[in-house]
């Protein structure tokens, strides 16, 4: 191994929030992987590649770093330190150590485990003549880390930090590992927190700077959270990474510390790691997959497996870690166990038979009373699902999956990431569960501080209508899952009345899961109003933004179908102001259908179309109980697929519209026509409806929506409401003046074939890098998943975000080249996924 003549920076300042309580009194690099610190791990890699000048930027707890390493020389290189008064991020920490460099250097983490080439990735910079090389890895889940894109030279074309699924074209991600030419400095402004991934180097990518990609497939692990922590103790112990192991090998796969004291007695189960100075007594069973730090005791009948318990730890005869962790100076009394995933902190007491259930976290020098069976975190941070948020917000089994527990701690999420003295305006449908659930989340709403203006049983629009109208600070829904009537959602919106945008989605997600929630004295709880006039404001908000002079003068015949939702408490008296002859069907509540399922939607829509021709009328719709989406059936007793309502909005309102017209990259190709037709410019936006609807707010655009039937009137307010659809669907006819029927007849036609695709999550990933890294230069749009154009004809490939399936879209000319076109692509994702 050659020697290298660059210096090294090792990033050492992170207070690993997400490994608390682990990272409470420690900092992150000095976590012991192997027993011994993480940083320890990287110093000793970059002296084997003779990188002996190092230079480590510390900041939180930076006295433990300092008083561990000292000057470096017992580990053989020579370490100097430069200290950050205030976070100033990845970037700005190394410009912190400007002063300490000289020449070409590299970055690295004291915080990732890895046994990376580091001779080789100097020699490939140096090759490239790069200002900067970023070693890259494919993951299986690159949703945390930042994806990169290089081309066939290894140049590094785009960046893409903490994507969504959709936004996944690659499953190569940032390592964090640099190196970088001393020139870069000068692009770091001074004075506040910059970023390498999210600043510098798209910074660098703008002025076409050399900036490489090293691609890796030496180990390399983020250990970020605690399943990333145990996962990366057990590939220490499976050897899967080359780092030196304290101790000698006792028998095969079983290291054991100096001065360790084991009984005859005891089973020790490969692969084990026993720190310096341990006792395991009589009976005891250490193994398989077990870390013990140093002066650990483990006493008669006791047992850890796949786990770790760090130094100074004690435990008591029959006591049991099962996959879990045990802080330092910890103890577990007689018959006390910890479960897999499970933290107990530093100098934490559990009591004799106690039980910590899978997942629980117990903070620094709390204390567990016998026979107790802890579920909950005591004190903060909890282990709960993957994401809190999905595509419909927080949605889960009524009493399993959302219970009026986790709703209250919503609440207090929600409720904490607003100022203090926010109001915020509740809404629900018919159902018991909806209702049960909403008063949880008030409750939790009130107890950080947050007055709540409850509208009860109301269709999800006008709660949203209400926010953006009333002030408020944002708003709540409850109702009924649409897909499983056992399902119940929670729907968030921001002050426009719009569903929270991913990054107040992930502010709320980090506080429920550190449950680090704002706790007022008894003058700052929030209040509890129920505002009145609400529905008269929301009606008239409605009606200014139709053409009532053209509607009424239309003399329009319709019938309108409430479907048993709360939309029949306010649909009559606003259909009659409009001026229309109307026939109204199943316009009452029923508690027992707060959603229709698919079988009931087929039968109220072939009634829906049997009534319109019965009666001659100029067109009929079918409001969902929901709220938000609109079935529209023509006077020929047609009904209107959501595309075709779509395609006859857009074209009306981009004739209408002084801006632009907003669709998801999902929708067809005609829709860019018709709008260029009409005057007005396209834009397109993401599949998800959080992002049209953020599109929607924008003021140069006059509408939105997209083919699954929610349609957006900015006029009215940017999300959907059935109401406003059936209002402007009036307005088409009657400002045209012709038949329904007829203005449909004259659109074009579009193809469009959708499949659904086996997707595991860790080969998402990999599926969108190979579609990416197939389609042709400039047939590319990477907007929300990977969209490859051909001519007259495109696929769109996007993984769920909440299921282990990919979604294909594809539009040709016709029926048949639409649906192999999308077949051709469903074989091409399938075999990727089986190509392991």
């Amino acid at each position: 191994m050659t020697a290298s003549p660059l210096q090294a920076v090792i990033m050492a300042g992170g207070e690993g929030s997400r490994l608390r309580p682990l990272t409470s009194n420690l900092p992150k690099p000095m976590l012991p992987v192997g027993n011994r610190p993480m940083m320890e791990h990287i110093v000793r890699l970059l002296a084997r590649h003779g990188v002996t000048d190092v230079v480590a930027t510390v900041q939180f707890l930076s006295s433990i770093i300092r008083n561990y390493f000292v000057d470096g020389s017992e580990l053989g290189v020579a370490m100097s330190y430069a200290t950050e008064e205030v976070p100033m991020g990845t970037a700005g920490s190394v410009l912190g150590a400007r002063e300490l460099l000289e020449g070409t250097f590299l970055v690295i983490s004291g915080d990732a485990l890895t046994d990376l080439d580091l001779t080789e990735v100097v020699m490939a910079h140096a090759a490239r003549a790069a200002a900067a090389t970023l070693v890259l890895k494919r993951m299986q889940d690159p949703l945390e880390f930042g994806i990169v894109m290089t081309n066939d030279n290894g140049r590094i074309e785009r960046f893409l930090e903490k994507p969504t699924w959709g936004q996944v074209f690659s499953d190569t991600i940032n390592t964090g590992i640099y190196v970088l030419e001393p020139e870069v400095l000068d692009l770091i402004p001074a004075g506040g927190a910059f970023d390498f991934s999210s600043e510098l180097f798209p910074l660098m990518l703008d002025k076409g700077l050399p900036l490489y990609g090293h691609i890796t497939d030496a180990y390399w692990a983020d250990v970020g959270t605690t399943d990333a922590y145990l996962e990366a103790g057990r590939d220490v112990l499976d050897r899967s990474v080359a780092v030196d192991l304290p101790g000698f090998e006792l028998q095969p796969g079983v290291c054991v510390g100096d001065g360790a004291e084991i009984d005859p007695d005891a089973q020790l189960v490969g692969p084990c790691l026993i720190g310096d100075n341990s006792r395991i007594g009589a009976g005891a069973v250490i193994g398989p997959y077990a870390t013990l730090g140093a002066n650990v005791i483990v006493a008669e009948g006791a047992s850890v497996a796949h786990g770790v318990v760090m130094d100074r730890a004690h435990l008591a005869g029959t006591a049991h870690v099962r996959g879990g962790i045990l802080g330092r100076g910890a103890a577990l009394h007689k018959g006390a166990t910890i479960e897999e995933r499970s933290v107990v902190g530093d100098d934490v007491t559990v009591g004799q038979g106690a039980l910590i259930k899978a997942g629980v976290k117990i903070y620094p020098s709390r204390e567990v009373e016998a026979a107790a069976i802890v579920t909950q975190s005591v004190v903060r941070e909890r282990r709960a699902t993957r994401h809190l948020f999905g595509e419909r917000g927080v949605a889960g089994l009524v009493n399993v999956g959302v219970t009026p527990q986790v709703a209250v701690r919503l609440g207090l999420a929600y409720g904490t990431s607003l100022p203090r003295g926010s109001v915020i305006v509740a809404g629900r449908d018919t159902s018991r569960a909806a209702r049960t659930m909403k008063r949880a989340v008030i409750v939790g709403l009130n107890s950080a501080g947050v007055t709540c203006r409850d509208l009860e049983l109301i269709p999800l629009p006008i709660t949203r209508f209400t926010v953006r109208n009333g002030h408020a600070g944002g708003g709540i829904s409850v109702r009924t899952s649409p897909g499983n009537l056992e399902e119940v959602e929670i729907r968030l919106f921001d002050s426009d009345g719009a569903d929270l945008p991913a990054p107040l989605q992930r502010k709320i997600e980090r506080i429920f899961f550190r449950e680090e929630y704002r706790r007022p004295p008894t003058k700052g709880l929030g209040e509890l109003e129920f505002p009145a006039h609400v529905v008269g404001q929301y009606s008239t908000g409605l009606l200014r933004a139709l053409d009532l002079d053209a509607i009424r003068a239309g003399g329009l015949k319709v019938v309108v179908d409430y479907a048993f939702g709360p939309a029949s408490l306010v649909g009559p008296s606003l259909v009659g102001r409009l001026g229309c002859d109307v026939l109204s069907v199943n316009a009452f509540t029923d508690e027992h259908r707060p959603v229709l399922v698919a079988e009931d939607l087929a039968r109220l829509l072939a009634a829906l179309a049997s009534q319109v021709r019965a009666s001659a009328s100029n067109l009929g719709v079918l409001l969902e109980p929901g709220g938000d989406i609109a079935h529209l059936v023509d006077d020929k007793g047609r009904l209107v697929s959501h595309e075709r309502a779509l395609m006859l909005f857009l074209r009306h309102e981009s004739a209408r519209s002084h801006g632009g017209v907003a669709v998801p990259v999902s929708c067809p190709s005609l829709c860019e026509r018709l709008a260029l037709a009409g005057g007005a410019s396209l834009q397109w936006t993401p599949t998800a409806a959080p992002a049209l609807m953020a599109r929607a707010a924008a003021p140069d655009v006059g509408f939105a929506g997209n083919d699954e039937g929610l349609l957006l009137f900015p006029a009215h307010m940017p999300a959907p409401d059935a109401l406003m659809t059936f209002g402007k669907a009036l307005e088409v006819v009657a400002q045209a003046k012709r038949p329904l029927s007829a203005l449909l007849d004259e659109l074009p036609s579009t193809h469009v074939a959708r499949r659904d695709v086996r997707a595991p999550w860790e080969r998402k990933g990999t599926v969108m890098r190979e579609i990416a890294s197939s389609a042709a230069p400039g047939r590319l749009l990477l907007l929300d998943g990977v969209k490859v154009i051909e001519d007259d004809r495109w696929a769109l490939v996007i993984p769920y975000p909440d299921e282990p399936l990919c979604r294909i879209w594809a539009e040709a000319p016709s029926v048949s080249e639409a649906e192999a076109l999308a077949d051709h692509y469903a074989r091409r994702v399938t075999a990727i996924v089986e190509d392991r």
